[in-house]
């Protein structure tokens, strides 16, 4: 058994899809995100869409990092992480504006202080003034703020993102072909949007991001940070404090605690352009969050294999968690973005203009695969690592 599943977590999140394999699919089966009939407003041109995510157990590195240093603009960078981790995946059905957003924040009120709640709120709306000055309009319509300390051990940041949009302007993966090639972009970097040097992480993973980097005296600190009935050999097994400094080619010397805690970058600026100028070329995103560069599989409108050879060199937060944890290739690149977080699928003539596209943003882009004829739905990865194959 893996450490991410001995922790009580699922990359593949195998149980939750068994429990909604019955439900309403919704208008685009093979969508990113569920798209339904308009009720808003009663258009049969246009859908309705309501998502759910949020930061997960990234808040918890923010916790400890806050008690280290004092530090509580750290939550800010939650703020962003639960904003964007739906932002993004609504960008891969094509919405990009007119967004409204509700948040909701639940926590343990004995160890989060009013504080803390006043940077994470005024952090969305901070931060949806800048994607505002991209053209990229969400509006923030309040939410649930509770004092939940029996459920909660610290905190959870959570939101719901809504919108209405124009069947014609959409992308359900229904067009993904073999002949296509992938282009993906960079999680890691800088982009012109950014005020600093982003590890790549974002927000899958953390778990074992946490866990397996961070040394065993945060267990006895913060006690409130893990569940209780984990197996001491799989608690915070790693060899890091959260103030070492890791060298970063190009950035300098960065503490570990700000290279887990990179606040999750979204592509909307960067997608709105895209979509703009070769809406007719994209004929399939995919958000690599949960399941890392494996999340592609489930959204296959056939049998056909995506194979995916040249792949994006692993940022160094991806090299330190693995050094860490002595994890495998496999479900290294199950877990993790491992280095792009978007991927759209494209023709080849038009790959080029989109990988010129993302460095005017400063994002790194490249062709990391093509997807071909079979049998099955089928994934293939290759590396340095060796090869590492994958059946949905």
């Amino acid at each position: 058994m893996s450490l991410y599943a001995q922790r009580g977590v699922s990359a593949q999140k195998e149980e939750v899809h068994a429990a909604i394999q019955h439900l309403d699919q919704g208008l685009y089966p093979n969508a990113f995100c569920k798209l339904y009939t308009d009720f808003l407003g009663g258009h049969s041109d246009y859908i309705n869409i309501m998502h759910a995510d949020g930061a997960g157990t990234k808040s918890i590195l923010a916790y400890i990092y806050w008690k280290e240093t004092g530090d509580a603009s750290v939550w800010e960078g939650i703020a962003q992480d639960a904003i964007a981790m739906n932002l993004d995946d609504l960008l891969c059905v094509g919405i990009y504006d007119q967004i409204l957003f509700s948040s909701t924040i639940d926590r343990n009120k004995l160890v989060i202080n009013g504080e803390v709640l006043s940077v994470v709120i005024n952090g969305t709306q901070r931060f949806f003034n800048t994607l505002k000055t991209f053209g990229v309009n969400i509006e923030l319509l309040g939410g649930e703020t509770a004092d939940v300390g029996d459920v909660v051990r610290t905190i959870a940041v959570n939101g719901t993102m809504t919108a209405r949009w124009p069947k014609s302007k959409l992308i359900t993966n229904d067009l993904i072909a073999p002949g296509q090639v992938i282009v993906g972009f960079s999680s890691a970097g800088k982009a012109t949007y950014e005020t600093a040097y982003n590890s790549g992480l974002g927000s899958n993973g953390l778990t074992s991001a946490r866990h397996d980097v961070l040394s065993k005296e945060y267990a006895t600190k913060y006690p409130e940070t893990f569940e209780p009935s984990l197996p001491n050999e799989v608690v915070y097994i790693g060899k890091n404090k959260m103030t070492d400094e890791i060298n970063i080619p190009g950035y300098g010397a960065i503490s570990v605690g700000k290279l887990l805690l990179s606040p999750t970058r979204t592509y909307a600026p960067l997608v709105k352009a895209i979509l703009t100028a070769h809406f007719d070329a994209v004929k399939g995103m995919i958000h690599c969050s949960g399941g890392g560069q494996t999340k592609c599989m489930k959204y296959l409108p056939g049998p056909m294999c995506i194979i995916k050879d040249n792949l994006m060199e692993p940022p160094p937060i991806f090299k330190l968690i693995q050094e860490n944890s002595g994890a495998n290739a496999r479900e290294m690149y199950q877990v993790f973005n491992m280095g792009h977080r978007l991927e759209i699928f494209t023709d080849e003539a038009t790959a080029p203009a989109l990988i010129a596209l993302a460095k005017t943003f400063n994002i790194d882009a490249q062709v990391v695969g093509r997807v071909e004829a079979a049998a099955t739905k089928e994934l293939v990865i290759k590396g340095s690592f060796g090869r590492e194959s994958f059946s949905y």
